[in-house]
């Protein structure tokens, strides 16, 4: 059988259909890779490469932006926070960890991942009376794992290696369950591949020590946690944390987009992150501390307890283009994995099948199976060259050649001594004297008395080709093959039946990771129907003529009012209030803080059509719909973000949006909205609240009142005030208003007598006052030009005495059963309740 008939793509195709990501991907790569030209890489398991728009998108970022030190509270440190913030949600998304369950800290990399494990377990030493601690580690993990052994031993912790055969073996039939009576805590280690062989281990293997039904848990009392080293594994795979909810998870990004280098995280499961105990504190970590005296306490965050210092925030911030890049190029680490694993097929079939003139193999390749599915093999194929005499050839003088060729290879043992040795038979005592022998890790003494001291690795990455197999391939014949070259056809035909077989049980499709379940969204009633009743005014009559003027609601956070005459009060406050905002390109919400152009977007609710429609000055109108169905609309991906500290869930409303926002503001931006399935409570319950109050995307509660007299005091506040210029316009009470941005104003009542109120009636909806409002500089912004002025913020400062409150917020009481139960109108009256009464 010819060999270079073999090395062609129709025969790759006949071994794996999977390929590319829709695009062509050779187009793709000499778009976004035209460094790699006369270069083949298959070192991505090492270190895999980044896209050029990557670095370009994030230098645009940074060179346009300000990113304070997010432990300052200034503007800019602000959005550095928020930004930081909003990356952890990327994080936990990315890996289908919901928020309440994990939590990211990010570190410089896996090893220093591993090494906050280390030092903060609670490791109790053996004593007479007690057993101790357990460290236990599979023999295929990476030298930064075995590692954790010399922080064990010197403190009287013992260290138990398990070879992989060991865990199931042993094993017990009836699982253990939790020790209620010892609860000695251990840990075990193993990685979801292996960064020697690319064997991917059973993640089932975590539930299966929590539980002590494998060994060695079931073999010892006790609470055993599981640490999954994640780094080799998640570079061209998914992992879905929801299914094997390992306590530490510790990552290196570098490995996943190729920048930026010296920055990774462990994920961590809350619950387990309160066993760890921190000794050395750092800048950031304290929610107060003594000089004088040795009194801490630790912050209640996890994330900021174990990121001591100020983190790498910029690299960080560049997290949001690494996921962008990903996912624009490839749509999901699932099309990766099936891509990579492919090519890895590919090139296992084909080396493990040459043959020197003479018949013998060329390759002798380490792995524990055929490569017959991505779930069990990664995109690694490990191995050592032979010549036609069956000796092995150093690896040395392989990854020589290979530069020649400018083949990028990697060679030795990969920081993983436990599988160099299980596959190269090499002994412990062969290993020592091989360090006789003058051989150290890292050195280019392949071979010891005609054995050979280490492999050679070749691994693929998103951007790989089938011409990187292929040059691979040509090279090994060219230079390491006995003419002629020659195929073993029988163990050909048996792996590509094996091939054919196991691409069918490979077909799933890609899983949508999300970090809330997106189900069906039911068919709603028209909302044409929540205004049956319209008009209705309440007949009671009242001493003093409280009314209701005016009704606002803002759709859009941040963006112009929309005011109307009656409207609906949903679950979460007036129906479609602050049900969307407007996130930067890193996805950080927008406010008129940092961009007050927003004050210029004009949103309008349109019931009839069931849309939402966005206007400005200069822009065609555009319209989204009121309900977003993602199944309908495959762009509205799910997200997370931030409103005022609090997490929230969101569905992306599409790229005609995104493009409209972007072109308007001048700058990269996305509207998103609530999904429909997060509820988020307000923080401080009103006193007397029986139950939680849901929230839309509101600041602190589900709505804002001010009053009339109220904004003409502060209107003769500042017409009073000395420095108040002649030639400063009187800002006017409509300007006033607007500036404040109230969901309800009324009339009727003395300046600031709301702040006394506890309940109110409007028509027949019964509020309660949740507190009052604090003011910053936000209503300096004039709502109808979008510019900034000193005022009315100097005057209400002034006036107030420094607390700088203006308007009460309130909550709605609604019956039961419905979740709509009523409308307000422009002309009710009120009946309110001060805390006196």
């Amino acid at each position: 059988m010819d060999f270079q008939k073999l090395c062609t793509f129709e025969t790759f195709r006949q071994v794996w259909r999977h390929y590319g990501y829709g695009a062509n991907l050779e187009e793709v790569v000499e778009r976004e890779f035209t460094r790699l030209k006369g270069i083949t890489y298959l070192d991505h398991a090492a270190a895999t490469l980044y896209p050029e728009s990557l670095v370009r998108d994030y230098s645009s970022d940074i060179s346009r932006t300000i990113y304070g030190n997010p432990h300052s509270h200034n503007p800019s440190s602000r959005l550095t926070h928020d930004t930081v913030e909003r990356v952890r949600y990327r994080v936990l998304q990315h890996f289908n960890a919901p928020p309440e369950e994990y939590s990211v800290i990010f570190t410089s990399g896996c090893t220093a991942a591993l090494k906050l494990v280390a030092e903060s377990f609670p490791w109790r030493p053996q004593t007479e009376g007690e057993a101790g601690s357990r460290f236990c580690y599979l023999t295929d993990c990476h030298t930064s794992v075995v590692g954790i052994r010399g922080l064990t031993s010197s403190r009287g912790v013992f260290a138990l290696p398990v070879s992989p055969q060991e865990v199931e073996n042993r094993a017990k039939d009836v699982t253990q369950g939790e020790d209620v009576i010892c609860q000695t805590p251990h840990l075990f280690c193993y990685p979801a591949q292996s960064n020697f062989s690319g064997r991917k281990y059973p993640l089932s293997h975590v539930e299966g020590i929590q539980a002590r039904r494998l060994y060695p848990a079931c073999d010892h009392q006790g609470r055993w946690l599981v640490l999954l080293d994640a780094a080799s594994h998640v570079s061209c795979s998914p992992l879905n944390l929801q299914g094997c909810p390992a306590d530490f998870i510790p990552i290196s990004f570098y490995k996943m987009f190729g920048f930026p280098t010296g920055l990774g995280a462990l994920l961590v499961r809350n619950d387990a992150a309160g066993i760890l105990k921190k000794t050395y504190f750092g800048g950031g970590t304290a929610a107060a501390y003594l000089s004088g005296e040795d009194y801490y306490v630790h912050s209640a965050n996890i994330s900021d307890r174990f990121e001591d210092g100020t983190v790498s925030f910029l690299d960080i911030i560049a997290l949001n283009h690494c996921f962008d890049s990903l996912y624009k190029i490839t749509g999901g680490m699932h099309n990766i994995q099936q891509h990579t694993f492919g090519l890895a097929r590919y090139t296992y079939m084909l080396l493990s099948s040459l043959c020197h003139g003479n018949g013998r193999p060329v390759a002798q390749i380490y792995t524990e199976g055929r490569f017959e599915s991505p779930s069990t093999q990664g995109a690694i194929l490990n191995f050592n060259l032979m010549d036609s005499h069956g000796q092995i050839i150093g690896y040395s003088q392989v990854d020589r050649m290979a530069s020649l060729y400018n083949i990028h290879v990697r060679t030795g043992c990969f920081c993983n001594t436990g599988a160099c040795q299980s596959f190269l038979g090499i002994t412990d005592q062969q290993m020592k004297r091989n360090l006789q022998a003058g051989h150290v890790c890292g050195d280019s003494i392949d071979l010891v008395d005609g054995q050979p001291t280490g492999s050679v690795r070749v691994s693929f990455g998103y951007m790989s080709t089938f011409e990187d197999c292929q040059k691979f391939l040509n090279f090994v014949a060219e230079c390491f093959v006995e003419k002629p070259v020659t195929v073993d056809r029988v163990r050909l035909q048996k792996l590509k039946t094996t091939a054919a077989a196991s691409q069918s049980l490979d077909e799933d499709p890609p899983i949508k990771i999300t970090n809330g379940e997106i189900c069906k969204i039911d068919d709603m009633k028209p909302t044409e129907a929540l205004l049956k009743g319209f008009g209705h005014r309440d007949s009671n009559s009242h001493g003093e003529a409280y009314t209701l003027t005016n009704i606002y609601i803002y759709p859009i956070k941040s963006c112009a009012a929309y005011e109307v005459h009656d409207w609906p009060v949903g679950p979460l406050g007036l129906l479609y209030d602050r049900g969307w905002m407007v996130v930067n390109g890193n996805g950080v919400c927008l406010s008129q803080k940092r961009e007050t152009r927003l004050c210029l977007i004009h949103p309008q609710v349109h019931l009839p059509s069931n849309k939402l429609l966005l206007q400005a000055s200069g822009m065609d109108t555009i319209s989204v719909p009121l309900e977003n169905n993602t199944q309908k609309h495959p762009s509205y991906r799910v997200c997370q973000s931030k409103v005022c500290g609090d997490r929230v869930e969101t569905v992306d409303c599409g790229d005609e949006a995104a493009s409209w926002l972007s072109d308007f503001l001048g700058q990269p931006c996305r509207l998103i909205r609530q999904s429909p399935y997060f509820t988020r409570d307000i923080k401080k319950r009103p006193g007397g609240a029986a139950t939680s109050t849901s929230l839309s995307l509101v600041n602190e509660a589900q709505y804002l009142m001010i009053s009339r007299a109220s904004v003409e005091l502060i209107q003769n506040e500042m017409s009073s005030r000395q420095d108040y210029s002649e030639g400063d316009q009187l800002l006017d009470t409509q300007n006033v208003i607007s500036r404040f941005r109230a969901n309800l104003v009324i009339t009727g009542v003395e300046p600031f007598e709301e702040d006394n109120w506890s309940h109110l009636i409007i028509g027949n909806t019964q509020f309660m006052v949740a507190g009052r409002c604090g003011r910053c500089q936000m209503v300096g912004v004039d709502q109808q030009t979008g510019t900034k002025t000193k005022e009315p913020l100097m005057s209400l400062t002034a006036y107030r005495r420094g607390k700088v409150t203006f308007g009460v917020y309130l909550t709605h009481q609604l019956p039961e059963g419905s979740p709509t139960a009523s409308v307000l109108s422009v002309g009710s009256l009120i009946k309110p309740e001060s805390h006196s009464s």
